[in-house]
């Protein structure tokens, strides 16, 4: 699909680089520079106890990184600097996420490469914001944007989330703008400067929590899974097994056939505000019969009458399905076999 785009990835960490492995996984030429004298990227080093210590690079590294070409360059260096330069110049796409002031000094910024590379997209990826330095690392920003403050269950300090999220959503932001940009340049031939903060990602991602608090007055509150607005959605139960089963019920008529199955009745839990009012009691009544049933003849039955649920697995059971198995892609970097989930589907 995109097999005739150059694009220079500037970028490190998590945000930038899963933009350009959304490219490379659709046929880009994807060029990651890394510093030559930090040792790169500085994922290569973020690893688990039970990876190799003197390895190349991490698992983490390679869930961002797919089929890039990687330029080695001191940017102190004239040379060095120099073919980054040519780099740029020939890119169709380039995404940065330099630290105030560094793609400046190196003549790496927009203003600089628009200069001898005027139909180049420009993708910049900062923190807060353009004119707010501050360090964004994922955690400070599930703070500041408030997911912190909703996630976890109220008898514990506030949780964040295992995936750093607010990169996740500011790449897809990322991506969102660079097609878009790209459309424009078929249109009209010109490049475009773009700027995604991490910041704005999240609160752009905040949906109907911040809907729920700016026309309702609502703060969210941690809930653990529960959902605010809809009844049963997010209660979990345990079964007779062992296993966490998670309901999605979102209307009266899904209810009726989720009461139906569990004999449970709908007196008082007619519609979704009576089961928001008695909450408590219909929690109680459902774990009475989720108890007694294994998850198997559950998820049987609820699968017949397509009632909204889900079996809580961890990732070894997640990708021994083969709708997540059809996920995973592989590459060999620097003779490690790496193994990933990709970011688009074609």
């Amino acid at each position: 699909m995109f097999e005739n785009l150059k694009v220079l990835e500037l970028s490190s960490v998590l945000a930038g680089p899963l933009v350009g492995s959304f490219f490379s996984e659709l046929g880009a030429r994807v060029i990651k520079v890394e510093n030559k004298n930090s040792g790169g990227d500085v994922t290569r080093s973020w690893k688990l106890k039970s990876e190799d210590p003197k390895a190349s690079i991490s698992a983490y590294y390679a869930a961002a990184n797919y089929k890039k070409e990687v330029v080695w360059a001191n940017l102190k260096d004239a040379s060095d600097l120099a073919n980054v330069h040519k780099l740029a110049s020939e890119a169709d796409i380039i995404t940065s996420n330099f630290r105030s002031g560094v793609a400046e000094k190196y003549g790496l910024a927009y203003q600089n490469i628009v200069a001898f590379n005027p139909g180049v997209i420009y993708a910049g990826i900062s923190g807060f914001s353009k004119e707010d330095p501050r360090p964004a690392f994922d955690v400070v920003l599930q703070a500041e944007s408030g997911f912190m403050s909703m996630n976890g269950s109220p008898e514990q300090p506030p949780v964040k989330m295992p995936v750093a999220l607010i990169d996740v959503l500011a790449a897809h932001h990322m991506k969102e703008a660079i097609l878009i940009a790209l459309i424009k340049k078929q249109q009209t031939g010109k490049g475009s400067h773009l700027n995604i903060s991490l910041f704005d990602s999240a609160i752009a991602s905040l949906a109907n929590q911040a809907t729920n608090c700016l026309m309702a007055g609502h703060i969210p509150q941690r809930m653990g899974t529960l959902h605010p607005n809809i009844a049963p959605y997010g209660d979990m139960f345990t079964t007779k097994d062992g296993k966490y089963l998670v309901l999605a019920v979102g209307n009266d008529a899904q209810f009726t056939k989720l009461a139906t199955i569990t004999g449970l009745g709908i007196t008082n839990f007619e519609t979704n505000d009576l089961r928001l009012q008695n909450r408590q009691h219909l929690q109680t009544s459902l774990q009475e019969y989720f108890c007694e049933m294994r998850s198997d003849y559950i998820e049987k039955k609820f699968l017949a009458e397509n009632i909204p649920f889900g079996i809580v697995r961890n990732l070894a059971e997640v990708f021994n399905t083969p709708l997540a198995n059809r996920m995973i892609i592989e590459e060999e970097i620097d003779g490690i076999l790496t193994r990933r989930v990709k970011t688009a589907l074609v």
